[in-house]
């Protein structure tokens, strides 16, 4: 547990919230300022300050959790679609420095917006670039 985060502190009971899923990795709680009803944060335990510091054994079950309560999310909402987002670093978007996961309910013609200008990349370019880090892949 880090002293100074929220999350931990959420995690270890400091701070109430409104939980719809735990188990012994992970909690997954309603966001308190959602972008829509709905809107739920999964939290591992064990503090990671992003997915670049965690550990493989909590990374492989991340995702399962993630697509456990998104489905239970579906399934009571009825919701059109559902947006994972997943931040890291300042530059990313990233607030709170404990890894966690956005689970955001998502409905035809709501008035959220995670949209991007898609840019280009120059011939060979993207081949190049995947070619070097491929080779950073352990």
């Amino acid at each position: 547990m880090q002293e100074n985060c929220v999350f931990c502190k959420i995690n270890a009971g400091e701070i109430p919230s409104a939980t719809i899923y735990e188990d012994d990795n992970f909690k997954v709680i309603m966001d308190i300022s959602p972008a829509a009803k709905g809107h739920a944060i999964l939290l591992p335990k064990k503090h990671f300050k992003n997915l670049y510091e965690m550990d493989d054994h909590t990374a492989s079950k991340v995702m399962a959790v993630a697509k456990k309560v998104a489905k239970a999310i579906q399934d009571e909402l009825q919701c059109d679609g559902l947006n994972m987002l997943q931040n890291n670093g300042e530059a990313a978007g990233q607030t709170v420095f404990h890894y966690h996961i956005h689970l955001i309910p998502r409905y035809k013609n709501d008035k959220i917006s995670m949209t991007w200008k898609a840019g280009k990349y120059e011939d060979g370019e993207a081949a190049a670039m995947a070619e070097e880090i491929a080779k950073k892949i352990c």
